[in-house]
């Protein structure tokens, strides 16, 4: 018997919470079971490792985050617009992901080390071209300006973006796409008033 797809996602909710707040290496299993009110072997009913739900927790972000970043890299867009579009994907997966979001940001360069985890350098890579080929068409095409340093760009707005997970809650005053336009805003019009 296993257990249902609901119960999962609660566990892995709960374990993403656990591992964004006290770090991955602090975390036990029995710790994931407490705050999800259960006998830590009962936790291992459903997973063999703390290992293995950090990785479904970071494999499951990074699949939905490459759906929607694929989705906008094959639209054809203007760069300018693929970088609103990216964006925008940014802070929706934020807000469907705040603490795997956390967790990335905190482990990544560790678990990274590991076989198993090899993936996200991959992604790491793949991320990278994305963000800096958007920009360098924009230069090109004079939808940004020519005396960008590309790569402290990109560096500037995806720090600036993916920090956001340090304070976003799901339930506050702004949606992902308004602080997305807000963002976006401050990035491509500054925030001085213009003469």
């Amino acid at each position: 018997m296993s257990a249902s797809p609901e119960r999962r996602r609660e566990l892995l909710r709960t374990a993403a919470e656990v591992f964004a707040a006290h770090g991955y290496n602090a975390t036990t299993v029995r710790r994931i079971a407490d705050e999800a009110g259960i006998l830590a072997g009962s936790l291992y009913y459903h997973f063999d490792s703390k290992e293995s739900m950090v990785d479904e927790i970071l494999s499951t972000f990074l699949n939905e985050l490459w759906d929607g970043y694929d989705a906008v890299l094959a639209a054809g867009l203007a760069p300018r617009e693929t970088l609103e579009a990216l964006v925008t994907e940014s802070f929706r997966e934020i807000d469907r992901h705040r603490a795997a979001v956390a967790i990335y940001q905190k482990e990544s360069r560790h678990l990274a080390a590991q076989p198993r985890f090899g993936y996200l350098a991959d992604s790491q890579r793949k991320f990278e071209k994305a963000w800096l080929g958007t920009l360098e068409r924009g230069v090109t095409d004079g939808s940004f300006r020519t005396d960008l340093d590309i790569r402290l760009t990109y560096r500037f707005v995806r720090d600036t973006v993916w920090v956001a997970a340090s304070w976003y809650r799901p339930d506050g005053q702004h949606s992902p796409e308004e602080i997305a336009r807000q963002y976006l805003s401050m990035v491509l019009d500054g925030i001085a008033l213009r003469e």
